[in-house]
This record gives C-alpha cells, sequence and structure tokens, in this order.
C-alpha cells in the first residue's frame, strides 16, 4: 500500500513592500534653536515636527501612486524615546495615508535622554518581523548616545538576524544639528549618515533618503505596455 505524498510547503515569498520604523528623538537637547525655513530660529523639535509631517506626505504619496495603478504595500511605525529605551508611539503596523495627523499629535515633549541603542534595537525588531521585502529604520536625531548601548554596538547582531532571515535591512541616521563625524562608527558598519545644521538641510537630507535610499522608485521596473 503506497504512502500518500504530503505536498511540499515552501516557505512563504516576502510581499513586494516596503517596512520602516522611524525613531524620532525627544531628548531635551531639541529644545535648542536652529534655523528654520525663513532664516529665523525655531526649536529643534518643532522644525523635526515638521519635518516629520513632510515624510509622512511623501510616503502618502508613494503609496497611492505606483505606475500600476495599484497601491503599494508600506507598514510603518514611529518609535520615540522613553526612558532607557524607546515606545511604540504609532503602533507598526500598515501605514494608513488618511490618518497621518495621529503621527504628530501630542508627540512627547523633549525632556528625554539619548538611548539611540536601544531605540534602534526596538525600531529594527519591528521592521525584521514585517512580512515586507525592504526593511529600514531611520533615526532623526540631534545627539549622540548617552542612555544605554550605542547604536554601533547594537547593529551588527540585528545585520546577523536580518541575515538569517534572508532580509534586506538597512539602517539611516540623520544627524541634525550634530557633526556626523559622530556617527561614524554607524556609517562604518554600512549605516547611511547624513548632517544636517538646519531645517532646509534637514528635509534635503531626509528627501534624499527617502527617494534614493528607501523608497527606490527609480529601480522599479516599469508596468508592461497594453497590447489590443
Amino acid at each position: 500500500m503506497a504512502l500518500a505524498t504530503l505536498p511540499l510547503r515552501l516557505p512563504a515569498a516576502p510581499a513586494e513592500g516596503v517596512a520602516l520604523a522611524i525613531v524620532y528623538d525627544t531628548s531635551g537637547s531639541m529644545q535648542q534653536a536652529v534655523k528654520n525655513a525663513d532664516g529665523t530660529k525655531s526649536p529643534k523639535y518643532v522644525i523635526a515636527k515638521r519635518a516629520l509631517q513632510a515624510v509622512l506626505h511623501r510616503l502618502q504619496h508613494f503609496a497611492t501612486n505606483a505606475p500600476s495603478g495599484e497601491a503599494r504595500k508600506i507598514e510603518a511605525g514611529l518609535f520615540v524615546f522613553s526612558g532607557n529605551g524607546a515606545s511604540e508611539f504609532v503602533r507598526f503596523g500598515p501605514f494608513d495615508g488618511m490618518d497621518l495627523a495621529r503621527w504628530t499629535n501630542n508627540l512627547p515633549p523633549p525632556t528625554a535622554g539619548t538611548p539611540l541603542g536601544n531605540a534602534l534595537e526596538t525600531a529594527a525588531q519591528a521592521v525584521l518581523k514585517s512580512p515586507q521585502s525592504r526593511k529600514h529604520v531611520l533615526i532623526i536625531t540631534d545627539g549622540e548616545n548617552t542612555v544605554g548601548p550605542k547604536p554601533e554596538t547594537v547593529l551588527p547582531g540585528l545585520k546577523q538576524q536580518a541575515s538569517r532571515r534572508q532580509a534586506a535591512f538597512s539602517v539611516h541616521c540623520v544627524a541634525f544639528d550634530v557633526a556626523a563625524k559622530v556617527f561614524e562608527p554607524l556609517r562604518k558598519l554600512g549605516a547611511t549618515v547624513v548632517g544636517a545644521a538646519n531645517e532646509t538641510q534637514l528635509n534635503d537630507q531626509l528627501t534624499f533618503i527617502l527617494e534614493k535610499k528607501i523608497l527606490l522608485e527609480d529601480e522599479e521596473p516599469a508596468p508592461p505596455k497594453k497590447t489590443n
């Protein structure tokens, strides 16, 4: 009597989408003022909030303007400093472009320390669990690590986890009003590190990272031409 043959169960292929965790600095130094877009000065947390809003609108545009006409898949979440680590201010999950206000309403005041390493660990675990194929952590910060492990200590272990999952995982750091060389150890580990001294530069650098490192619209294949 022949034994029944069970169907071979293959692992699910990753979804062709973007998983993005944003780490937003709520340390006390974000109260300090720098030049805004009109040349006067504003607190860094005010400028960073506007920059975050611009990032969200860019994600919304990306999600709803694919050449194929179908909505692109994005999972996203917002993480803020809290004690020795980070809390999930906007729960990581499918990105809702119709509900952007919840991302920036009632953001915590800038009073925390700077637990960059622990925040990176928390944000990265969210994207590593995502089924989307392109996994990114975007850090917007104005200072170096002051609480817990440094991010360059945490990153190698995260890269090993991503490798075991055969996942494309990237970290991008915008050094806002702090020398980018502070994050040179991260850059040597393959992270994107850019500096921004004011609002204009912050917006320019975030646009660069979104367009050239995360969303990669230029690399998407063109939709097939319709034939009669």
